[in-house]
């Protein structure tokens, strides 16, 4: 079957003021929904390929016919990522699984025993996203058991072989959050001003769907 686009799981207005209406409208409608596109695009015919997850073709690249290794590495990457960071979102003030606050349970020790305190992993996690040279994503992954922060060029994901990671001066590992620094994500609100949106978002960060995903990653 066809990957498709996965609706958002809130309004588009529902993340204002720290995301606004339109850079919502735009990045979901048009830009994730051509990573759609251009991969469906990618692997149109090719039965093994298009049997496989999103996850799988990335996770095996040296497996994709050279020809359109790029395309299913670049849009492939963009769905996967797209897909997983408009859950981890969430309207702010909204109860259990509202955005913002602070993570809690087994997440929350983990985030104090590997980066000494919250304050000091927003810190981190800010600088990864800021420092990343171009478009990319700012990650807090699961690797040997561990927490680590990492940012990846382009639409690259952390669940990518370290092979291909490595040369752009990223790890692998299974994300467990995932920030969006393409210029797309925040230029419409926050300009270049890339350190406001980073430190802003943490206001709607869904950290019950966070701590989710590290449990399934331990």
């Amino acid at each position: 079957m066809a990957f498709t686009l996965p609706a958002l799981p809130y309004d588009p207005a529902a993340l204002e003021p720290v995301i606004d209406t339109l850079t919502m409208q735009i990045h979901h409608g048009k830009h994730h929904q051509a990573y759609v596109t251009n991969l469906n695009s990618a692997i149109a015919g090719k039965a093994d390929l298009e049997s496989k997850s999103a996850e799988d073709l990335l996770k095996n690249l040296a497996a994709i016919p050279e020809g359109i290794r790029a395309a299913v590495r670049n849009n492939g990457g963009g769905h996967v990522n797209h897909s997983l960071f408009w859950t981890l979102l969430a309207p702010k003030g909204n109860g259990g699984g509202g955005g913002g606050g602070e993570p809690t349970g087994l997440l929350a020790d983990a985030i104090k025993a590997s980066f000494g305190s919250f304050a000091e992993f927003k810190t981190k996690f800010q600088d990864a996203g800021a420092k990343r040279f171009g478009s990319g994503w700012a990650w807090l992954i699961v690797k040997d058991g561990k927490l680590a922060i990492t940012s990846t060029a382009n639409q690259d994901n952390p669940i990518m072989a370290d092979s291909v990671l490595a040369p752009t001066g990223a790890i692998s590992g299974k994300p467990v959050l995932g920030v969006d620094v393409w210029e797309h994500a925040y230029y419409l609100k926050y300009q270049n001003r890339r350190p406001d949106y980073l430190a802003a978002v943490w206001e709607v960060v869904n950290w019950k769907r966070a701590g989710e995903l590290f449990a399934v990653a331990k």
